[in-house]
């Protein structure tokens, strides 16, 4: 580990006057919810969804609420966003005879319980409600759903879009963007021959890493690895009878999962957001699977490897490796690699630490 002072220069941000993140190069967080707020009131409010078609006049009246968590994250330049909303908005009706007689004024509610980043590549559940239950009632319902649920969505998608690209961060990021990556390993090899005096062992080091990651880089081209490793307290064949368990990922991750135990065999977890099968299995030991998510383009599978140890009875050491990681979703989002090195560590490995109490 470096001495303090000694590390890479774009993370030292303490030492300037004016605090500058430069670069957007370590993380940063900015909070959206009021943004996101102010978004959805600037989509809906007002909003005509029928004009007089078969006699009805629908529009929506106004947001009600937007409660939960928005946040944009920048980490070397790449945008992460996290949100998990619940929004309702109001709207009215009204039916008229074929004079223009009003028949019935009625309001009613669209609630999206859920819209989350985890479920970017879908469209949320919409839930359409009238007060007046009555048969106009229900044809202006219906008659809602048929004509609103297309264009919420749109806006949905928008919404959705926009945080991708930064959210109320986007025009801050344009305008810094990150140095490429060949510039970036070229300095780190800089300030490790300055901060040693120029010492040709330690910047032999450097330019031999440097040279290693380029040839990587090279190889597998717009894909990552995720390497992880996590410490529980418990025997390695209850960790691994838990990730082999349907019922019991059912518990920890609240969605639903399919999971055979045979080599070969077909997996689907988070309610078939992910789709593979068991390439090697060693109870107790080796959990080797193809992965893809549904958002990936098509085509693409990377390969986990989950490999137990057991150094003392009751301790058991998790090490992750997830190769193939594309950079990019198939809708172009950069976030594919933070999202799922973020979805192995909080809703898998501290969701079995929570639920089975496996905390160390």
């Amino acid at each position: 580990m470096a001495k303090f002072g000694e590390g890479d220069k774009r993370w030292i941000v303490e030492d300037r006057p004016d605090g500058t993140n430069v670069h957007n190069w370590h993380w940063s967080e900015t909070n959206c919810l009021e943004w996101s707020r102010n978004f959805f009131n600037k989509q809906f409010s007002g909003i005509d969804i029928l004009s007089g078609e078969g006699n009805l006049f629908i529009k929506v009246n106004k947001i009600e609420k937007v409660e939960g968590e928005a946040y944009v994250n920048v980490r070397k330049g790449k945008i992460i966003p996290g949100y998990e909303l619940n929004v309702s908005l109001s709207w009215e009706g009204e039916a008229k005879d074929s004079e223009g007689k009003s028949l019935l004024k009625a309001d009613g509610l669209v609630e999206m319980p859920y819209i989350s980043d985890e479920n970017a590549d879908e469209d949320p559940e919409i839930r359409f409600s009238v007060k007046d239950e009555g048969p106009i009632g229900k044809t202006l319902k219906e008659a809602m759903v048929k004509k609103g649920k297309s264009m919420i969505l749109e806006k949905v998608r928008a919404y959705v879009e926009s945080m991708a690209r930064g959210g109320p961060c986007k025009d801050e990021l344009e305008t810094k963007k990150v140095a490429p990556k060949s510039v970036a390993a070229g300095s780190v090899a800089t300030v490790a021959v300055e901060k040693s005096g120029g010492s040709p062992v330690v910047s032999a080091a450097v330019e031999t890493k440097v040279v290693k990651e380029k040839k990587k880089a090279k190889t597998k081209e717009g894909f990552k690895t995720i390497t992880m490793t996590e410490k529980f307290n418990c025997r390695a064949k209850d960790l691994y009878e838990i990730l082999m368990d349907e019922n019991r990922w059912k518990g920890f991750t609240q969605s639903n999962a399919k999971i055979s135990k045979d080599v070969n065999g077909e997996i689907s977890v988070f309610d078939g957001s992910v789709t593979g099968m068991n390439l090697e299995l060693e109870e107790g030991k080796l959990i080797v699977q193809k992965w893809r998510f549904g958002s990936w383009p098509d085509g693409l599978d990377s390969t986990v490897k989950i490999t137990f140890d057991e150094p003392e009875p009751g301790v058991t050491i998790v090490n992750l490796t997830h190769t193939d990681v594309p950079e990019e979703d198939r809708y172009g989002n950069a976030t594919v690699v933070e999202n799922t090195e973020r979805g192995w560590r909080d809703l898998i490995f501290h969701r079995i630490r929570a639920v089975f109490g496996f905390g160390i």
